[in-house]
């Protein structure tokens, strides 16, 4: 018959997620093996038990299906059936520690049938294993997340590249624990559960046999050890969410969509963990004078009927506010453009820059005054 989990607590079917938790404690240091008098079968009931109690979505599946989820059984996942009596079973402590006859260590099995790791099949077929991260390894959980933000700048300072600040409400470390998330002065322990592992052996029935495998200890979240008193500011997190100023420095040549990468500016880890990055996403303001074009830069500039005839000189502003006089050929047609070598946006890659190009439009006047208009029609008896 099968266990009832509240009854192995000694907790009502109500009970809070912090009456489960005070109940399990009590019962796992009264009943841990390493202790005199203690009963490690009882010790592991109970702390499957609490495994199944103090995770929401699984205390859920029991209380509607009972320990061997047989309301599930019917269902599909991932494209087969599961036989009924998928019975989940939890052995806590050291390694070897409650398997049965066709037992599967996932982490000595290595690739299966070279189509990679038999832990990733398990886990896209049943929902459970570690998480990984970059590269395929482990991810701790300790470590803080990265954090995405955008950011608008001028055309001007992607040229010329500046320092810029921005303000994040982000996870800093706790200043009073200095991020061990104990309160100071306290100790940090081994964790009880894990024996200072970070892991427990975690054991499922399936119809396939039983599999075992190691994962993240729930009790101390992988670190091995706890703090005896929490921080009673960041309850032992050893972070707490505030306000910061992220000062970075942003290169010249940065274009728009471009991610630039801070690191150690995202969210602060866990107990010391490894801080997350910053990744800041650059929008480009429109200019009214200049377009880009990968790192170049065209200008349009209107010259005068006379200037496009005669040829002369036209003064302009760069980008970087530097004025150039620029030469205008005589006999120069609208649409002309005229090129500048090296007057563009520096390239990101900090060796050279791109070239400015200024078309030229000739300006037809809307509006003429009487001399104007008398030279003009000399100029057109004349044939121009």
């Amino acid at each position: 018959m099968a266990k009832d989990y509240y009854q192995v607590l000694g907790i009502k079917k109500d009970a809070s997620k912090e009456d489960i938790k005070k109940a399990y404690r009590k019962l796992a240091h009264e009943y841990h093996p390493d202790k005199k008098g203690g009963n490690e079968a009882k010790f592991k009931e109970i702390n499957e038990a609490y495994q199944i109690l103090s995770d929401e979505q699984k205390k859920q599946q029991y209380d509607r299906f009972g320990r061997t989820f047989e309301g599930a059984a019917s269902g599909n996942s991932g494209g087969f059936n599961a036989e009924p009596g998928f019975d989940f079973q939890w052995a806590w402590g050291r390694p070897g520690g409650g398997g049965s006859e066709r037992d599967f260590d996932f982490e000595e099995m290595g690739d299966f049938g070279g189509i990679g790791d038999l832990s990733d099949i398990m886990e896209e077929m049943f929902g459970f294993g570690g998480q990984r991260g970059e590269g395929g390894g482990k991810k701790d959980s300790r470590n803080g997340k990265d954090i995405k933000i955008g950011m608008e700048i001028s055309m001007e300072e992607a040229m010329r590249g500046k320092e810029k600040e921005i303000v994040l409400e982000k996870m800093v470390s706790c200043s009073r624990c200095q991020g061990k998330g104990a309160e100071p002065g306290t100790p940090i322990k081994e964790c009880f559960s894990c024996r200072g592992t970070g892991h427990v052996q975690q054991i499922r029935k399936t119809f396939l046999g039983s599999f075992t495998q190691r994962v993240v200890c729930p009790e101390c979240k992988g670190e091995g050890n706890k703090p005896e008193k929490p921080c009673n500011v960041c309850r032992g997190e050893g972070r707490i969410k505030e306000k910061e100023t992220a000062v970075f420095f942003m290169p010249a040549g940065v274009d728009a969509n471009q991610m630039l990468k801070v690191e150690g500016k995202g969210d602060a880890g866990r107990r010391g963990g490894r801080p997350g990055s910053l990744y800041i996403r650059i929008m480009v303001k429109p200019h009214p004078v200049f377009q880009r074009k990968g790192d170049d830069l065209i200008a349009d500039v209107l010259i005068s009927f006379s200037q496009a005839a005669l040829g002369g000189e036209i003064k302009i502003i760069a980008l970087d506010g530097k004025k150039m006089t620029v030469k205008v050929p005589s006999g120069t047609k609208s649409g002309k453009i005229l090129k500048i070598s090296n007057e563009g946006i520096p390239h990101f890659s900090g060796s050279g820059s791109g070239n400015l190009f200024i078309q030229l439009t000739i300006n037809t006047p809307q509006k003429l005054t009487k001399e104007q208009e008398e030279l003009l029609k000399k100029l057109k008896e004349a044939g121009l």
